[in-house]
This record gives C-alpha cells, structure tokens and sequence, in this order.
C-alpha cells in the first residue's frame, strides 16, 4: 500500500464519521432516535471497519514486516 493511498482511506474514514453524524443528526429530527440510531449504524460500522484495518496495517509497517512504499 502507498503512503498516498493510506492518506487518502483515513480521510475516508473521517469524512465516514461525520456523515454518520451527520445522518444521525438529521434523522433524528424526522423519526425517532432509535430509528436514527438504526440510519446511522452502517456508517459508523464501515468506518470502524476501516479505522481497524488503517490500524492494523500501520502497525504491521511499524513492525516493518509489511512496509507502505
């Protein structure tokens, strides 16, 4: 994976985070907050997901055992 690419997926994961918010904020106004909660969870999920993985494959460049080019 390039430095480039690895840039680019943490501002996804960011702008993922607050478009969950942002769903979240905004439905809640139109249905209820479970509901809302219920909008926002796919998300939020991806975002962790991919928080995971971004972790995960810096540690491994840490380690040098998988380095980013």
């Amino acid at each position: 994976m390039r430095h480039q690419t690895y840039g680019k997926l943490a501002a996804l994961v960011f702008a993922l985070i607050l478009l969950s918010f942002v769903v979240l904020g905004f439905s809640r106004g139109i249905v209820g907050f479970r509901t809302a909660r219920l909008l926002a969870a796919p998300t939020t999920l991806l975002a962790a997901a991919l928080a995971c993985f971004l972790f995960v494959r810096g540690l491994l460049s840490y380690l040098g055992i998988a380095g980013l080019r």
